[in-house]
């Protein structure tokens, strides 16, 4: 059956419209929440040549050995949300018009390459203008998997926000030791190609062919049969229902129990024993974009190894348990465990790197 005129012509000039409106919000969203402010905090550190924030792991008073409370938890959660609302209030908005609006075939015709490191290279490319925290990036990971995204390009996208951040490289730069901001790039680029390549060659057989074209094949499950609007509503509802809860639960968890935590990495311990438990720590620990700064410039004051802070340089923005629950449903529990093993084997990369440049 041959599609009349005017309903071709009326439903791309609503493809175009849902289009506009989705860039729109990306980059008003990312100048709000990401890009203005980066810019100022930039100006600031290349003045005084020092970073105003504070450690997130130490906020309520918590040190490392202290038992777990819920005065822990709760102080923990309400200094990560205050850092990172804006950028997942993007991220959400973000996702929802993608699926609401952007035809299905579109982002695997941009992202899916014939090559892995192809892929890899795409999705990265991609990260690196939205700069977001692991578990701001994860809304957007999702639904790009939606979209018929292969696992390859999704996980350098989600990798490739906090590792290849540019804002956090220059942040480092006027801020920490220049070895610092070598490993971050050297080997935080490696990671994000190498892991996203990994896992599209271990999942290659798993991912589905990406969708024909058609104005009307959309990201989420609703269809064209939806109203744009409503395709946005269900879109927005289905992420924050799915997505937050089991969030905000293991965030206050690792809030709760992080001086523990931190107890496993304190100045006393030494040798590599301590270097693969800060690999792991770090994978497991969630923190805002820019959160290892002061984290490391803490743990370097208190004498610990530059292995130990190598090791945290990639693993403690790279992946975190909030990040990986809300990205397994659409990832899968094979490429999750493989991105996570990997992250950890990066960050003894990175230990390695620094150590040698120290």
């Amino acid at each position: 059956m041959v599609a009349h005129p005017n309903n071709v012509v009326a439903s791309r000039r609503a493809v175009t419209a849902g289009v506009a409106i989705t860039v729109g919000v990306l980059v008003a969203g990312l100048c709000w929440a990401k890009w203005t402010p980066y810019l100022g905090k930039a100006m600031t550190a290349a003045r005084t040549h020092e970073w105003s924030g504070k450690d997130i792991l130490g906020v309520g008073g918590v040190r490392a050995g202290d038992a777990p409370t819920w005065s822990a938890a709760t102080s923990f959660v309400e200094a990560y949300v205050l850092s990172i609302w804006p950028a997942l209030v993007v991220a959400l908005l973000l996702s929802a018009c993608v699926q609401a609006f952007v035809p299905r075939a579109w982002l695997p015709r941009l992202l899916n390459r014939r090559r892995l490191v192809s892929t890899a290279l795409a999705g990265g490319a991609a990260s690196m203008p939205s700069m977001m925290c692991t578990c701001c990036a994860a809304p957007v990971a999702v639904t790009l998997r939606r979209s018929g995204v292969t696992r390859a390009a999704a996980v350098a996208y989600w990798l490739g926000n906090p590792l290849l951040n540019p804002a956090v490289l220059v942040f480092l730069l006027f801020v920490a030791p220049w070895q610092w901001t070598v490993t971050r790039l050297v080997v935080g680029a490696a990671a994000v190609v190498g892991i996203a390549a990994l896992v599209g060659l271990l999942t290659r057989r798993d991912d589905v062919p990406a969708p024909s074209s058609t104005a009307g094949a959309w990201a989420g499950d609703g269809g064209a049969a939806e109203s744009a609007p409503k395709r946005l509503v269900t879109a927005l509802l289905r992420l924050c229902l799915v997505l937050l809860p089991e969030y905000l639960v293991v965030v206050l968890v690792i809030g709760a129990t992080r001086g523990w935590l931190l107890s496993l990495i304190e100045p006393e311990h030494q040798g590599l024993l301590v270097v693969v438990v800060a690999a792991v720590l770090g994978t497991l620990l969630v923190i805002p974009t820019a959160g290892e700064i002061p984290i490391l410039q803490g743990l370097a004051l208190l004498g610990l190894s530059s292995g130990v802070l190598g090791a945290l340089l990639i693993t403690l923005p790279a992946v975190s348990l909030p990040g990986v629950a809300m990205v397994v449903r659409a990832f899968g529990w094979k490429t999750v465990s493989v991105t996570a093993v990997m992250v950890v084997l990066a960050g003894l990369v990175g230990a390695a790197v620094l150590t040698l440049l120290l």
